[in-house]
């Protein structure tokens, strides 16, 4: 196994515009060269657009390790930008937990906070990850239409940063009363279900990693690192439904609800009645008709030593 030590040159990009990233960035400057980290050069960014561009730069500059600080959607976009060049060019993912869920960070042990974050990229160990994409849009946590798509939108920046994480039940409340029960069509290229029609859904989700959402778990077996998509579909209902449902979803059990609908794949086509937007780790990102699919350990990226559930499979 590859010490991280032995990489050699980092770079550190950063999303100011993150819930900590401007004032996380001058911490990380300092603290990654006192864990070891060969700190070769920083960038602050305040313009998200140009995000893709500047990681692109710090890889072709001879970056090896990658610090990308910022939330789920910001850590999203730089593994996009890794998984699209060659093999042998792509750094390794350095990630420092600056949003407000860290669904990525939580479903990888990653801790919050620059200090102990940095300390995970000196100490480590390196796995590789599987990334999804929604048509072209990366994802590693989870893609949704319906419901989630009004939650983010009620998510204001100034909510996020006053409420962290807590921020999130109370738009998904507003949301519910103001969501409007769509149809759905799945399809599966390879073959391992026939085609499905859903109505009066409240939600169709697509999961990658394990956690999403600040506070919900995709499925009781769920993992960035299993090679498969987590499909799911949520019925309207009534409120009072969903508030038990609500009460299954940290440990993912809300599969066991009669409401809800599961299937395991690698690739999967939704279609709905009228263009839907798509929700990608926060961002919304595309549109439906989306075919959604999954690139098996693609990604390699750094993680604490005590971490089993997810290996280096690709050498």
């Amino acid at each position: 196994m590859e010490a991280v030590t032995a990489l050699g040159r980092a770079a550190l990009v950063v999303n100011t515009a993150s819930r900590r990233g401007a004032d996380a960035f001058p911490i990380a400057v300092e603290a990654l060269p006192r864990h070891g980290v060969d700190l070769d050069t920083a960038c602050a960014v305040t313009d998200p657009s140009t995000f893709p561009d500047i990681v692109r730069e710090a890889v072709r500059s001879g970056a090896r390790l990658l610090v990308v600080g910022g939330g789920d959607g910001t850590i999203s976009c730089a593994a996009g930008v890794l998984a699209d060049l060659p093999a042998p060019d792509r750094a390794v993912l350095g990630v420092l937990p600056l949003g407000t869920a860290n669904d990525f960070a939580r479903s990888l042990e990653i801790p919050k906070g620059v200090e102990a974050a940095s300390q995970v990229l000196a100490t480590g160990k390196i796995v590789d990850i599987d990334l999804a994409r929604a048509n072209a849009a990366p994802f590693l946590n989870a893609a949704s239409i319906g419901l989630s798509v009004r939650v983010t939108r009620a998510l204001k920046p100034g909510l996020k940063r006053l409420f962290g994480p807590a921020a999130y039940p109370f738009a998904a409340l507003m949301a519910f009363r103001q969501h409007r029960p769509f149809s759905a069509w799945l399809e599966f290229p390879a073959g391992d279900f026939d085609r499905v029609e859903l109505d009066n859904l409240l939600q169709v989700g697509i999961g990658n990693g394990r956690h999403y959402g600040g506070v919900a778990t995709v499925a009781p077996s769920a993992s960035v690192d299993d090679h498969v998509l987590h499909v799911f579909a949520i019925e309207k209902g009534r409120l009072r439904d969903h508030v038990s449902i609500a009460s299954l979803l940290r440990s993912g059990r809300f599969i066991e609800h009669e409401q809800f609908r599961l299937f395991t794949t690698t690739e999967v086509v939704v279609s709905t009645d009228g263009d839907e937007p798509v929700n990608l780790d926060g961002e919304i990102a595309t549109t439906t008709p989306a075919r959604f699919s999954v690139l098996p350990n693609v990604i390699d990226v750094i993680v604490p030593q005590h971490v089993t559930d997810v290996r280096r499979e690709r050498e």
